[in-house]
């Protein structure tokens, strides 16, 4: 850390940088890098890697199929840092650490924060975890050896130990002293932290209040005032949702006696919500969470069987009820023709009240306080679209059959459909959560079961009632 009078500030143009991770992964760089792995040359396959980002080294590895992965990591084991396993898909990562030479890997885990390190290991087979642990040097073994003691998916597990704290009485001046002395600081931070004689955080003050204050300015006159701390043990889904909340940057993690024990950054914060978002969408497909383009064929089918039996098994049930019109079918073809319609509409419907709700959930948004409220706000909502494509349909099927009562049946079968879709998609995640059952997973099958026999049952009720 040097004083600003010390070095004359120089900015380097962009295209003057010859720093890594200008060039970008596109398909004629990718060409190159197989063509010379394909050719068993080292040396163009380095050369091809350099200038790429980690992030892009990992889509290289997630894109490739697998001979050719293990041929590049045969020619340039050095190319796959730290930072590219941490970009890593976790169902590819385990793949890649057991291909790499033994002396690569250890290299790899050293460059990294304990956070990082911990979410890389903490999946791995106990000889791997084993073996990472004894390649870091005995500090930051004993970190990440402390932060594996918390619970899974907890904040402690996302924190990172390397911190940068000050007794809570110093000055700026005492401060700045200070961090020039330490051989060693984090690569990034964000706060200094400050603690009180029995090392629990009493507030903290941002990297650039500090270096634009006097030297004489006293730490505790510069704090913020969103300074909060996280438990160790409390839920990672919910610190990453207090960050998005309030804007937070870094935030202290403290032990059950409240000492500091780590940070974490918004970094992991957002990862975490990008992983509770991806989780949500798969789930409300039907999908394993844990699914990527690198699984093999029978985990993948295997993964998506037991919700398309579900499906299955309420699609039947909904054939069930149309069952019952068949007299009705038979007499009139017009209501098998219509009758498509009817389902898609609703399902659809139910499948945006459904997203939005479980979306909600997950947020935190829909509470006990506003469920009633959002209810009747969908509720009017399917009111108003079911009488507009009720009207829509009514003026369709009069023009294509030519008969009038067929257009006021599907008309009010539409506005029965859409409002029970736009209902049953608020009412029931709420009621499963509620029930502690993961609406994002159990929701879909439901919904469009619902949906699927209230708009049959509507329609072909309907017509038998009112046109035989």
């Amino acid at each position: 850390m040097t004083h600003p009078a010390d070095d004359e500030t120089r900015l380097v143009p962009a295209d003057q940088s010859d720093e890594p991770g200008n060039s970008d992964l596109d398909s004629d760089r990718i060409d190159t890098i197989l063509d010379a792995v394909e050719a068993g040359d080292a040396g163009a396959v380095a050369e091809a890697l350099e200038p790429l980002h980690p992030a892009d080294i990992s889509d290289l590895l997630e894109q490739i199929s697998g001979p050719q992965r293990h041929a590049l990591l045969t020619l340039y084991p050095a190319g796959i840092d730290g930072e590219v396993l941490s970009e890593l898909d976790e169902n590819l990562r385990e793949e890649i650490i057991e291909a790499l030479p033994r002396e690569a890997l250890a290299e790899a885990m050293r460059e990294l924060d304990t956070d990082d390190v911990v979410d890389i290991i903490e999946d791995l087979e106990d000889d791997d975890q084993a073996f990472i642990l004894g390649a870091l040097e005995s500090d930051d073994r004993a970190a990440v050896e402390s932060s594996l003691a918390w619970p899974e998916y907890s904040a402690g597990r996302l924190m990172q130990s390397e911190t940068v704290s000050a007794p809570q009485d110093w000055t700026v001046g005492e401060t700045i002293d200070h961090l020039r002395t330490i051989d060693w600081l984090p690569d990034q931070f964000y706060h200094v932290i400050l603690v009180d004689e029995r090392h629990r955080p009493t507030g903290h003050a941002t990297l650039g209040r500090v270096l634009a204050s006097k030297r004489d300015v006293a730490l505790k006159d510069i704090t913020e005032d969103s300074f909060r701390t996280f438990e160790a043990s409390e839920s990672e889904t919910e610190v990453a949702l207090v960050f998005n909340k309030y804007h937070l940057i870094s935030t202290p993690v403290v032990d059950d006696a409240g000492r500091l024990v780590g940070v974490i950054t918004i970094d992991d914060a957002m990862i975490v919500l990008d992983e509770e978002h991806e989780e949500d969408m798969l789930r409300m497909a039907g999908v394993n969470e844990e699914s990527s383009l690198s699984d093999r064929i029978v985990d993948t089918a295997r993964g998506r069987f037991l919700w398309l039996f579900i499906n299955l098994i309420t699609a039947i049930f909904a054939s069930a009820v149309i069952a019952q019109f068949e007299d009705a079918i038979n007499a009139m073809v017009a209501l098998a023709v219509l009758m498509p319609i009817v389902a898609s509409m609703g399902g659809n419907a139910g499948t945006q009240s459904m997203t939005v709700a479980v979306r909600a959930l997950a947020t935190r948004e829909l509470t006990g306080q506003n469920t009633r409220r959002v209810i009747w706000r969908e509720l009017i909502v399917g009111l108003i679209n079911g009488s507009a494509f009720g009207l829509i349909m009514a003026g369709v099927a009069g023009v294509w059959f030519g008969v009038p009562m067929l257009a006021l049946v599907i008309a009010l079968a539409m506005v029965a459909t859409l409002t029970a879709a736009a209902l049953s998609g608020i009412v029931l995640p709420v009621i499963l959560d509620k029930i502690k059952v993961d609406p994002a997973l159990a929701s879909g099958p439901f919904v469009t079961t619902v949906t699927d026999v209230v708009g049959f049952f509507a329609f072909l009720g309907l017509a038998s009632a009112i046109l035989l």
